[in-house]
């Protein structure tokens, strides 16, 4: 018995005061480093896992262009250039998927530019950010500055949509189409025929669900003095006879069942309502005209050429849960979405 009580008494002590003889680990080494490997070290791979997957090489990334930024020549690669560009050209809080459609409607076209040997207006660059010629394109800096607060959301959604639509473009016969966009029409989107006098199978009048519940100035007014209105119309047409009442200059108007203006004569003078959408600066040629004792007032429905994809329509059919490659196709008639020279 006595034999026992010593053998207790020996291994009581050596587990309870051997470890405060020797000295502890240091309290001030966090639990989670004690399994954190060297620096360095690289985690051994799991031989029962399968092996990670490399990283996807960005198409995008790897396309150069030439673009004239604030009258500069820079070089920059696709995926820069478009996140510019969609920051420009619509608004991010739009869904995300109309986003996508964007990105892919704005890739195309400069590919388009660049497949058909470029502009005349700048041969040393493959795109500009005038949009009277090109895209618009707005910097990081000067985005943050008009989106505020939800500078973070709205940046990480506009990279999203380029970066999840990589190299994508709308694509007709194998080749990227003339993916031209405006922002709202009046019910149905234009042919190009109409617009242009260019007909092309793509670009060809749709159906787009947009309205005024959905487009904020979709109805818009612009009020002329008679005298001012004269001047202009004068300077951009001088066979036009713009004698007498306002009322007599406009004869023979030729509108679409959706209100827009195809063609009319202008003292005696035949534009086309697009021409005329140009020289008084017209947000759509789909308008009315209305006279007051001194003044015309010409009463506008959606803003645009009206001809390719809405924007506005593309986040209304977004919100209903279209994705963005039948969006596209929505409006590009015929076309598909895919890579090019696949």
């Amino acid at each position: 018995m006595g034999k026992h009580l010593i053998a207790s008494l020996l291994l009581i002590f050596l587990l309870f005061f051997l470890p405060w003889l020797w000295g502890e680990p240091s309290a001030a080494t966090p639990a989670e480093d004690l399994d954190t490997p060297p620096a360095g070290d690289a985690p051994a791979q799991d031989p029962a896992l399968p092996p990670a997957p490399e990283a996807k090489t960005s198409v995008d990334q790897l396309t150069p262009l030439n673009v004239l930024i604030g009258g500069r020549l820079q070089q920059v690669d696709m995926r820069s250039y478009l996140i510019g560009v969609v920051r420009a050209e619509m608004p991010a809080s739009f869904e995300e998927e109309a986003l996508k459609a964007q990105a892919v409607a704005a890739r195309t076209y400069v590919l388009h530019k660049i497949a058909g040997g470029g502009s005349a207006n700048h041969p040393e660059a493959d795109a500009c950010d005038d949009i009277t010629c090109c895209q618009a394109y707005k910097s990081e800096e000067d985005a943050a500055a008009d989106w505020g607060e939800q500078t973070a959301e709205y940046e990480a959604k506009v990279r999203r949509a380029v970066e999840e639509t990589d190299g994508e473009c709308v694509l007709y016969e194998g080749a990227p189409v003339l993916a031209v966009f405006h922002s709202s029409s009046a019910g149905v989107t234009q042919d190009a025929a109409s617009v242009w006098s260019a007909s092309l199978p793509y670009l060809t009048s749709v159906e787009t669900p947009e309205g005024e519940d959905t487009v904020p100035g979709y109805r818009s007014a612009a009020r002329f003095p008679a005298a001012e209105l004269k001047e202009r119309l004068q300077a951009a047409l001088p066979e036009a006879n713009l004698e007498g009442r306002a009322s007599n200059w406009f004869t023979n108007i030729q509108q679409q069942p959706n209100g827009t203006v195809t063609s009319l004569s202008v003292g005696g003078v035949e534009v086309g309502g697009n021409q005329l959408r140009t020289i008084l600066d017209l947000r759509s040629a789909c308008f009315t005209i209305s006279f007051e004792e001194e003044a015309v007032v010409f009463s506008v429905t959606g803003y645009g050429h009206g001809v390719g994809m809405s924007q506005y329509g593309a986040n209304v059919l977004a919100g209903s849960g279209m994705g963005y490659r039948e969006i596209l196709e929505w409006y590009y008639t015929g076309a598909q979405v895919g890579l090019l020279g696949e």
